[in-house]
């Protein structure tokens, strides 16, 4: 695996947690979207620094 895709794969596994707490009704429950909402954070701001560096 590429550095360059580490961003974008939590990026895509940030949205995935947020879709499957629509769909497993766990929307309700603050710590799953706020956790989901960290991974895509940490994905954005990873890949722009693997982007900047190469």
């Amino acid at each position: 695996m590429k550095k360059q895709n580490l961003g974008i794969i939590l990026i895509v596994l940030g949205a995935l947690m947020l879709i499957l707490s629509y769909f497993a009704d766990l929307v309700d429950y603050n710590f799953y979207n706020i956790g989901a909402l960290i991974v895509i954070i940490a994905g954005i701001v990873t890949h722009i620094v693997v982007t900047k560096r190469s």
